[in-house]
């Protein structure tokens, strides 16, 4: 299948927007053609050497779009279907059959090598040479993707398709930490630090799931102003010496916390503002050893790491649409579109927090 497709060739120099051929789906495959995807701060992941992701690759795993053709095996889903693209799991290990696909014994080579499990890449160039093509199972800084079926969410054909990407992981993240993995409860008290994507969606799920102390901690005035327009009933400055004593002061004690900052030291001022039965749950990749004082976690805190929210997509991503219709969850405010051409330039946005979420439009 021939498609466009933003490559990174190189961990330092911008994307390239060329011609690759995808291979024909496999048995439980599909082929995709693409309406709009998220660009994540996990998309940069490959520009650092932390993975070791193999270079040429095309990122892109917040995809949405139209089943074009299924391989093999294939019932679930049929051309003419529209889809939200997900994260990959096996579908039979341990915490696969337990309804846990992100903590999936291979989520790691899966999602975050841009591979097949066989090793394969996926894709080519026209003039030869193998390109990577299944970050995330789906690759979809491109006009078409070959996406395992597993990770698919099948969406009515009413709704605006380009924009359903992040749901597959930012904003179910975000919302899934609140949801299914702290199980926030109506009159709780919740402590969000990070309002990008991620932060502002767990803002906005705590306000849907009846939370009636939000707090929300950044550095900047402009995403904390978005953040009281999202549902936070109080902002903080994340730069204040006087975090914890603040949140102690706001909520006698926080029943929940979530952090997307990954930054030891906000972390440990979470763990410290809970109460004491308290539950702070991290997401995203975290930036230094964690050090708290044990005597919290004796006392009852407790301390989580967050994939993907939890969530089990083919279930999840219906709730949240539901909740968006219903107007309690109006992710789409912060979504900002680009030309799949104009990568670059949503790249550069989305690192200097000028937009919350981008979503590339494929020509």
């Amino acid at each position: 299948m021939a498609a466009r497709a933003a490559v990174l060739r190189s961990r330092t120099l911008p994307f390239r927007v060329e011609d690759v051929a995808l291979d024909a789906p496999g048995p439980g495959e599909a082929l995709i053609r693409v309406a709009g995807t998220g660009f994540c701060h996990t998309d940069m992941l490959p520009r650092t050497e932390r993975l070791g992701v193999a270079l040429p690759l095309i990122p892109g795993h917040e995809g949405a779009g139209t089943v074009l053709a299924t391989g093999a095996g294939v019932l679930d889903v049929a051309a003419g279907d529209h889809v939200v693209m997900s994260f990959d799991s096996c579908g039979t290990c341990r915490a696969c059959l337990a309804a846990r696909p992100a903590n999936c014994a291979t989520f790691f080579p899966r999602n975050l090598s841009g591979l097949r499990p066989d090793g394969t890449g996926g894709a080519r160039y026209a003039a030869g040479g193998e390109v990577s093509a299944r970050w995330f199972g789906q690759s979809s800084f491109a006009t078409h993707a070959v996406v395992p079926v597993r990770a698919l969410v099948p969406v009515p054909g009413a709704l605006p398709l380009e924009l359903l990407g992040p749901l597959g992981c930012g904003f179910q993240t975000g919302a899934g930490a609140v949801i299914n993995s702290l199980d926030v409860r109506p009159g709780s008290s919740v402590v969000v630090a990070g309002t990008g994507a991620v932060g502002l969606a767990a803002v906005m799920a705590a306000r849907a799931v009846g939370a009636t102390v939000i707090v929300a901690v950044d550095v900047s005035p402009a995403r904390l102003k978005l953040a009281e327009e999202s549902g936070a009933t109080h902002t903080l400055d994340g730069d204040s010496g006087t975090l914890t004593d603040t949140i102690l002061e706001i909520t006698g004690g926080a029943d929940h916390a979530v952090d997307t900052t990954g930054l030891p030291a906000v972390i440990a001022a979470l763990v410290r503002s809970l109460h004491s039965h308290g539950s702070c749950g991290l997401v995203g990749v975290q930036q230094g050893d964690l050090i708290v004082d044990p005597l919290l976690i004796a006392a009852g805190r407790t301390v989580k790491g967050i994939i993907e929210g939890d969530a089990v997509p083919r279930l999840f991503v219906p709730q949240l649409i539901a909740l968006w219709q219903q107007g309690r969850f109006p992710f789409d405010r912060l979504i900002h579109r680009y030309p799949l051409e104009e990568i670059d330039r949503a790249e550069r946005a989305v690192a200097s927090g000028e937009v919350v979420k981008a979503v590339l439009i494929p020509s």
